[in-house]
């Protein structure tokens, strides 16, 4: 079943057109990647699905609900998160502040908050310290506990594994990996191990258009196509 689909987007930023005709289905279920390399779109499409930027022509469906010209808020309120590139935590806040303020009501379920401490052990151990003072792979654990501490049908993240050592790289792709079960994931990843190990579906975006689409396993099988479009050889 068709979760989320993108169809002749195009958005602009200032002069400068940076999608050109996007259109994508993402299925529900599982993690589908949108690969590709730097400055390709990746980010824009992401914030374009968000309306952080606002795609003009083409639309922007979820659950066959058209949520192109939605405020960030209306759409994140229909059960889609956003984990960006740089994290977005309020480093002055403690972990468990900064989790109140990504909750409808300013408490906790209690079954959700447990599963965040069984994903994230750390949060738990740092949970009144403020985020500023947290490891960078610990800022990420934070990011996206915010985005799950909520129930979402949908979760968009931006460059999880940037500058993080393996073994945080690692328990955060079985981490993924649990949340998938119950949430559709649209991640956007330059480290290919990391997105080959958990992608079922994927993208590639180059120079603003959409240069393939297809099943992982079809693109991992096929080193002439990774090497055209990602340039993993180099």
């Amino acid at each position: 079943m068709t979760l989320l689909s993108l169809t002749n987007m195009q958005t602009n930023i200032g002069e400068y057109a940076v999608l050109h005709d996007i259109s994508l289905t993402v299925p529900e279920g599982g993690v589908f990647v949108l690969l590709g390399r730097n400055g390709a779109g990746k980010t824009t499409t992401l914030r374009s699905i968000m309306g952080m930027w606002r795609p003009s022509p083409g639309s922007v469906m979820f659950r066959g609900q058209d949520i192109t010209a939605l405020h960030t808020a209306d759409i994140a309120r229909l059960g889609i998160a956003f984990v960006p590139e740089n994290m977005g935590i309020f480093g002055g806040l403690t972990v468990e502040e900064n989790l109140v303020l990504a909750t409808a009501k300013g408490k906790f379920d209690r079954d959700r908050l447990n599963r965040i401490y069984r994903l994230f052990p750390a949060l738990e151990k740092f949970w009144t310290k403020q985020a500023w003072s947290l490891s960078g792979g610990q800022k990420q654990m934070l990011s996206v506990a915010r985005a799950i501490i909520e129930p979402r049908d949908l979760i968009l993240i931006d460059e999880p594994t940037k500058g993080l050592a393996p073994a945080i790289v690692d328990a955060m792709a079985e981490a993924f990996r649990e949340i998938s079960d119950t949430t559709t994931i649209l991640l956007v990843e330059q480290n290919f191990e990391f997105a080959k190990s958990l992608g079922r579906d994927m993208a590639v975006i180059d120079d603003g258009r959409i240069a393939h689409a297809g099943s992982m396993a079809d693109f991992v099988a096929d080193r002439a196509l990774q090497d055209r479009l990602l340039s993993l050889s180099v």
